[in-house]
């Protein structure tokens, strides 16, 4: 079975570029074309969230740059962490095929633009490899932080003077007294480091996907510890944040495909 959706996907000469041979996909290109019909009606975000949704159960990458980067591959959908994660997902949701999801790739992962060569990304070295980065781009959707929460700030890093967020407190305490997150389906959430938990500077520690399921916020996002497992999980969004380790976070929404 395997091989025959394997010879498929070669039918495209562009997706063959980033075959991990070594790995098993996690979706097979007409899986992915599938679903990409069957949503491609609905929002953005809901396209976003339900793509996150399909690599629940996806077990946790544990090369520490990220499978894909040490293979210098595109797809590399069997094990993922919370960047691979949110990339892939804004990559199938705003593309029709899986190929226009690869091109997509190399605009959305790279501070300019990625580059292949004899089937490999040559460039790597210019991905995002922060959050912050990620989001002060343009590229990952419009800041809505501001209406999450009255913004509190802490120290920034990396040229950042200081960083503005939705603290922790006050976001336990909106859940506490039942006030409505103006949260959407699809809306990026980037967990902050306070200053002093921060070993190379970065400000963003981790990346989370909503899902929303009425009026209740959960969370998307790809939990573990490099080289310790771990998986795609979903929670509600309420327990993730009591029990998070990071100071705040600043919030994300693709407003047009």
């Amino acid at each position: 079975m395997f091989a025959t959706a394997l010879l498929h996907f070669c039918s495209s000469a562009l997706a063959c570029l980033f075959i991990l041979p070594s790995l098993l996909f996690a979706f097979a290109d007409s899986d992915i074309a599938s679903y990409q019909k069957e949503i491609g009606d609905k929002p953005i975000g809901e396209r976003i969230a339900l793509w996150a949704e399909r690599f629940v159960g996806t077990p946790y990458d544990p090369d520490p740059l990220g499978e894909y980067v040490t293979k210098k591959a595109i797809v590399a959908d069997a094990r993922v962490d919370c960047m691979y994660l949110s990339f892939r997902s804004v990559e199938l949701a705003l593309s029709h095929t899986p190929e226009e999801a690869v091109s997509i790739a190399l605009d959305k992962r790279f501070i300019s633009k990625g580059m292949f060569k004899n089937g490999e990304v040559i460039n790597y070295e210019q991905r995002f490899q922060y959050g912050e980065d990620m989001l002060d781009s343009g590229k990952w959707g419009k800041e809505i932080t501001g209406d999450i929460g009255s913004l509190s700030y802490i120290k920034g890093a990396r040229g950042r003077e200081k960083v503005a967020i939705v603290s922790k407190e006050e976001l336990i305490g909106k859940f506490k007294k039942g006030v409505r997150l103006p949260l959407k389906s699809g809306d990026f959430i980037f967990f902050v480091k306070a200053s002093e938990k921060r070993i190379y500077d970065e400000i963003v520690g981790h990346i989370g996907i909503i899902k929303m399921k009425g009026e209740t916020p959960y969370l998307i996002h790809a939990g573990g510890i490099k080289n310790k497992g771990g998986e795609v999980k979903k929670a509600l969004l309420y327990d993730y944040i009591r029990s998070m380790p990071f100071a705040g976070v600043k919030v994300s929404r693709f407003l047009t495909p």
